[in-house]
């Protein structure tokens, strides 16, 4: 009986399956993972809207199985052989491997609603979604491709750092690339909408995120150019409370619509009808 007692007792507890449980960075509770999936990544306590990936995004927003990537061919270079911490072309391998991406962005076309459109994500997780220019050649295609084929163009925006110091004036040109590339869409008479989600900030904000025919915005996003610490310390003045939020931004004409998640789908799709797209 006794040794019995000690083989339980030496036995192993079962631990909880890692990702089952996650902290809500908004309301600070403990969530059920799957509670939290199954509302397409947001608390079901108090509406954070969690990060999702570009991959989880374009399934969310795109009709089943009718997604096509464009450009996934083009790869990030050295080009001027930069390094911090580490060489540049290492992070990337380092990047690549990690999210499982080629660079911060993904283009193609898909259905939404039973509506043709061309769609490109960008994503925080590779570099803080930062726009080298390999994600700016691959947003001026799709753009310039959308206006050949007539397609309505969305853009969901999740980038957290501008144009990436890396690559220098590569980088910083793309902002004007994929602006001009929009400009001329315009003038052929094409639709964009763009999606601000958390985070939209720096040359993305700056450029094409905050040039949209309609601009939408998750709840709570952070869309601006400089963070509100680096303007706070800049210029030494306490800034508004909720300084840079979505909701700031529509207070302030910046943003047309905050869309929570489970609406998006329904209200591009309502836009591309009311513009004849």
């Amino acid at each position: 009986m006794a040794s019995d007692q000690a083989k339980a007792t030496k036995r192993s507890k079962r631990g909880v399956p890692e990702g089952l449980w996650q902290r809500c960075p908004g309301c600070k509770r403990v969530i059920f993972g799957k509670e939290a999936e199954k509302r397409l990544g947001v608390c079901p306590e108090c509406g954070h809207h969690f990060y999702l990936s570009a991959k989880d995004r374009i399934n969310q927003l795109l009709d089943s199985g009718t997604f096509t990537e464009w450009d996934a061919h083009l790869r990030p270079t050295d080009p001027l052989e930069f390094r911090d911490k580490k060489a540049y072309v290492d992070r990337l391998q380092a990047e690549q491997k990690r999210t499982g991406l080629s660079d911060a962005a993904i283009t193609g076309s898909g259905m939404i609603r039973a509506r043709r459109v061309a769609i490109g994500v960008t994503d925080s997780a590779f570099i803080m979604g930062s726009m080298g220019s390999v994600v700016g050649e691959r947003l001026a295609r799709l753009v310039e491709r959308a206006t050949k084929d007539d397609l309505p163009v969305i853009i969901v925006s999740g980038s957290g750092g501008g144009a990436r110091m890396h690559e220098g004036m590569l980088s910083l040109m793309q902002m004007a690339k994929v602006s001009a590339a929009l400009a001329r869409h315009d003038q052929h008479g094409g639709l964009f909408i763009s999606v601000q989600t958390n985070p939209t900030m720096g040359g993305v904000a700056a450029s094409f995120a905050a040039l949209g025919d309609v601009v939408f915005a998750e709840p709570e996003a952070l869309i601006g150019f400089a963070g509100p610490r680096t303007i706070e310390a800049t210029i030494r003045v306490e800034l508004p409370k909720g300084f840079q939020t979505s909701e700031f931004q529509l207070e302030h004409g910046f943003v047309d619509r905050i869309v929570p998640r489970n609406k998006l789908k329904s209200e591009i799709a309502r836009v591309i009808d009311y513009c004849g797209k």
